[in-house]
């Protein structure tokens, strides 16, 4: 099991067919509300509080979905509560915009790259930056320019020859060499693929 924060309000949980196959859960059965499959969900949410500080406090949406050979993945999200009392000026709720609104992926090799363009493509138009740092490419994203029904799949294909970069946006428009500014995929479609 592999946990991941992706935004102040939003947990990514990954769990192999051998976690599920360890706890004695059957695939199908993932799919179903069975006192396992509650006890493994608890678990995760301990982990991601231990691990990433994720604490649920209220309400929270989970969509699970599968990847063939890997597993299982769900992405947990706080539902933000009541709007605050007027008068209500706390820190947090003078925020505009989450700071960590954005992902980034980042792949060893140039190739890699290339190969995650075609597909994302294929999907819809994706706007996504690429950026050189720290002897890496990194392809940086805006969670708002992606519809909630492509995220999971946009997602699923970075994975696949990347991986979620512990550096934010704003840190590479800051020291990263950027090469493609919003239009990368247009540009490597155009002169690579």
């Amino acid at each position: 099991m592999r946990v991941e924060k992706v935004a102040r309000n939003k947990l990514r949980i990954f769990i192999s067919y051998d976690d599920l196959e360890a706890r004695g859960i059957d695939r199908d059965e993932m799919w179903q509300n069975g006192k396992k499959v509650q006890e493994l969900f608890w678990d995760m949410l301990e982990v991601a509080y231990a691990e990433v500080g994720f604490e649920i406090a209220g309400p929270i949406a989970v969509e699970a979905f599968t990847m063939p050979t890997e597993g299982v993945v769900l992405i947990v999200t706080q539902v933000p509560s009541l709007p605050p009392v007027a008068g209500d000026h706390d820190e947090e709720n003078t925020l505009k915009r989450d700071p960590f609104g954005s992902f980034v992926f980042s792949f060893e090799d140039f190739e890699d790259v290339v190969r995650v363009v075609p597909p994302l493509s294929y999907l819809f138009p994706v706007d996504c930056s690429l950026y050189y740092y720290n002897d890496k490419y990194h392809l940086s994203f805006d969670d708002e320019t992606i519809p909630e029904s492509h995220y999971d799949l946009v997602w699923a294909v970075l994975q696949e020859h990347g991986e979620l970069a512990p550096v934010t946006s704003a840190l590479l428009e800051e020291y990263g060499k950027c090469i493609a500014d919003g239009n990368a995929l247009e540009v490597i479609n155009r002169h690579f693929v």
